[in-house]
């Protein structure tokens, strides 16, 4: 697992031969997908073909995550009762627009892994709504499971009633926002796709936009853009000097039989210092 977000690759859960393929994909994140990539008629053969995928975890090099359908959808329980299992390493939840639709899913999560010996997982909320980008602090610090969020941005621009345009113009407001109020909240934050495939250049344009912005990585559609997104947003010299400061004192706080603690003000655990681990033998 690479605790990293360079990259999060959407792959439609529908699809088996996708799903066999992306054991080879070299992204940070492969994202099963349960929700717009995959029709009403085909959701309950997603979550069965995503449930054998994940039983054979070990053949994925990638950190593998669930996106699940959207809260206001209904279909987040029946989601979870499917995929929540060993061999997850977490869930993306889509168009999340407020603290108690989070707080809602974490105890149906939490119930599943009491009920099936699981141990927790993380949480990436997708910010796709005017109301969510207003909330989008608050969300990103309801739970010490959420690790990172993500930019929807088509969704965001239907809800405002903007039309999409490579330039983001409408979305510049939104798109800078994130980045800032998931920093404030101690978390990692994923741009939103690129969707012309053709357009390289354009791509490349994109996520320098964005590691200019404050994101960590970049949310993609295709295995083409995984080596462009390394390469933009490969870890800057403050990130590499913070993992060293997070890897050696939380080895010294577990030497000291305490395990999570505080660093400059902020809230170190587990999950932080496999993340700092990962980015350390990246650069190595």
């Amino acid at each position: 697992m690479t605790q990293l977000f360079r990259s999060l690759i959407f792959v439609p859960g529908n699809n088996s031969k996708f799903l066999e393929k992306a054991k080879s994909l070299k992204a940070d994140i492969v994202c099963f997908d349960l929700e717009d990539s995959v029709p009403n008629t085909e959701k309950i053969n997603a979550r069965k073909l995503i449930k054998t995928a994940l039983k054979s975890r070990l053949s994925y090099t990638s950190s593998i995550f669930v996106r699940t359908n959207s809260p206001v959808s209904g279909k987040i329980p029946d989601d979870l009762d499917e995929i929540i299992q060993k061999g997850i390493d977490g869930i993306v939840i889509p168009k999340v627009n407020n603290v108690p639709e989070i707080k809602k899913i974490e105890k149906k999560v939490l119930q599943l892994e009491k009920s099936r010996n699981l141990k927790p997982i993380q949480i990436i909320p997708s910010i796709e709504s005017a109301e969510g980008v207003v909330n989008t602090y608050s969300i990103a610090s309801s739970s010490k499971r959420i690790t990172a969020v993500v930019f929807g941005v088509f969704d965001l621009l239907n809800d405002l009633g903007i039309e999409y345009t490579k330039d983001q113009e409408g979305a510049k407001y939104s798109r800078a926002k994130i980045p800032v109020d998931a920093k404030a909240a101690g978390v990692a934050s994923i741009d939103a796709i690129w969707q012309d495939l053709k357009d390289i250049k354009g791509l490349e344009q994109d996520c320098k936009i964005g590691k200019r912005l404050g994101y960590t990585g970049k949310s993609i559609i295709h295995p083409d853009q995984i080596d462009i997104a390394h390469k933009i947003f490969h870890p800057s010299k403050t990130e590499i000097s913070w993992a060293e400061k997070v890897c050696k004192i939380y080895e010294e706080s577990v030497k000291k039989g305490k395990g999570a603690t505080t660093i400059e003000g902020k809230m170190i655990d587990e999950v932080h210092y496999k993340q700092a681990k990962a980015l350390l033998n990246l650069v190595k």
